[in-house]
């Protein structure tokens, strides 16, 4: 087993930020769904960006779930989160949308991109033990899950935000590094600021570039703000220059991200027994048994005559 999966998160006076290294739990889940390289690359980005959301939650047990529905060959995928640092989620079957044509050339949309995920929507659903949970959407303009995710946070809660997510796969499609970071603007603060971090992001390498570089999730916070938040003073006596922070931060939690899913024999039980006796007799007369299979994490659970019996 790797390095465990990290985040930290934290605040300045003009924006609020979560970094993490999703490296492990990216490895696990192309092995847990056996995806492919593209399938690895876009719903490793989308854990990625669900688990800083899941750390935003403020209810230790809340949930978030982001799902893309898209009508591109990877255009269907579920992600949940909580404050813990729990993800899980899974790629649902998208065989009928063709990525190549008979002829072996990719399909592509009316403005020549290529149909990974398509168009559609992203919705956001936050469970935090309210009656109703909060429900938010956005049109699936990009193909990129930072672009979709940042358009989501502008549209539907009105928050300003940087979205940077990666990741790098081996030679052999197998995950080399994943990561990402989410900034985003507070309230009343100068939208320049934004602007300046943008500017910025164009220039420093990749997240997954920082990470293989050997680059802690501080020190990235670290460069994040450098160059925006710092001015070089006057050379000191030994001629070296001073940094000063104008834009100063603060680290406030740094935590374990993990893949875990919470699926039990009961509840799968509970779940059957809606389909009603008479469906369920069925099922047992044609198989002798009811197998059910988790889509989060692929685990096994068989059911038979005995399981159902006093239920009815």
């Amino acid at each position: 087993m790797g390095k465990k999966s990290e985040l930290i998160r934290g605040t300045s006076k003009c924006a609020r930020f979560f970094v993490c290294d999703t490296t492990q739990v990216v490895k696990e889940v192309q092995n847990i769904h056996r995806l492919d390289a593209i399938a690895t690359v876009n719903f490793g980005k989308l854990l990625t960006a669900a688990a800083m959301m899941g750390k935003d939650l403020k209810v230790a047990d809340g949930l978030i779930s982001v799902e893309i529905s898209g009508d591109g060959a990877y255009g269907k995928m579920v992600a949940t989160a909580n404050m813990k640092g729990h993800v899980k989620g899974y790629v649902g079957n998208t065989s009928n949308a063709k990525l190549v044509d008979k002829d072996g050339n990719f399909v592509r949309d009316e403005k020549g991109r290529i149909k990974l995920i398509g168009d559609g929507i992203m919705q956001v659903r936050k469970d935090i033990g309210l009656k109703m949970p909060f429900s938010g959407m956005v049109a699936l303009e990009n193909q990129d899950i930072a672009d979709i995710v940042a358009s989501y946070f502008l549209q539907s809660e009105q928050i300003k935000s940087v979205v940077a997510l990666g990741v790098k796969l081996n030679e052999d499609g197998s995950v080399n590094r994943a990561g990402g970071y989410l900034i985003q603007l507070l309230p009343g603060a100068e939208d320049d600021f934004i602007d300046k971090l943008e500017d910025k992001l164009r220039k420093i390498r990749s997240i997954t570039e920082l990470l293989n570089g050997g680059f802690s999730l501080e020190r990235i916070v670290e460069l994040l703000y450098e160059d925006i938040s710092v001015f070089e003073e006057t050379e000191d006596v030994d001629g070296n220059h001073k940094k000063k922070y104008v834009e100063n931060f603060e680290i406030l939690e740094k935590s374990e991200i993990e893949y875990k899913c919470n699926c039990s024999r009961e509840t799968f039980l509970k779940g059957l027994i809606t389909l009603g006796k008479e469906q369920i007799d069925e099922i047992l007369k044609e198989q002798g048994k009811i197998e059910v299979e988790c889509h989060f994490c692929g685990k096994k659970h068989q059911f038979e005559k005995k399981d159902f019996e006093g239920v009815f």
